[in-house]
């Protein structure tokens, strides 16, 4: 099988401070990681063997983050789109961030190998 990766697409227009980017990180990670070890339990398997390699890349706004949310969802590639509970520096319900996979990079970098890493 392929070399795999998981991707951490964070909303770069929030600004939002060291701890709390950290933490939607670990919540994405988390996350798409059950999705997959659910639709997609060999890519996990793999991935966990080949170290867990992630990756954190930057987009502009919500609405180019849910639009990579839904080519993602099109192409039935496990992910996590994540929304902020509000109780530190955003306001409930704020969407920071999209894990997906862990995937082949090559299907990986189709979707996302275009953006910039954080």
């Amino acid at each position: 099988m392929a070399e795999l990766k998981q991707v951490i697409v964070v909303r770069n227009d929030l600004k939002m401070g060291k701890g709390k980017l950290a933490v939607q990180v670990a919540h994405a990670s988390v996350s798409s990681l059950e999705q997959a070890r659910k639709y997609k339990p060999k890519w996990v398997e793999t991935w966990f063997s080949e170290n867990q390699r992630k990756i954190c890349v930057k987009i502009n706004s919500e609405k180019e983050l849910r639009i990579l949310k839904g080519q993602i969802d099109d192409a039935q590639i496990p992910n996590a789109l994540i929304e902020d509970a509000g109780l530190t520096q955003l306001e409930p319900g704020t969407v920071t961030c999209l894990g997906i996979g862990p995937l082949p990079t090559e299907i990986a970098d189709r979707f996302t190998g275009e953006l910039k890493l954080l």
